[in-house]
């Protein structure tokens, strides 16, 4: 599914527009990376939690020439499940 049918799907379950649901769906995910770019967490009950995740700098090493590296740390977006989106996909 991509955005364009996510968009269609919420129209059709929500009785608005498409556009009113492409708003909506752009205002979600503003609201989600502004929270996280924040520092803050997002949890929607049954669904899940969108939060940042901090990955500390290590070594790695170059597949084409087998040099070590270095790589840096960095903060990356993570989303884990709850409960009720589990139990519906199993």
């Amino acid at each position: 599914m991509n955005k364009s049918d996510l968009v269609d799907a919420i129209a059709a379950d929500s009785g608005l527009s498409k556009a009113d649901a492409g708003r909506a769906l752009d205002g979600f995910t503003s609201a989600v990376t502004a929270a996280l770019k924040g520092g803050d967490s997002v949890s929607l009950v049954g669904f899940g939690t969108f939060a940042v995740k901090r990955r500390d700098a290590r070594a790695g090493r170059n597949p084409r020439t087998g040099e070590t590296i270095q790589i840096k740390a960095s903060n990356n977006p993570a989303f884990k499940a709850g409960k009720a989106l589990k139990d519906a996909v199993n």
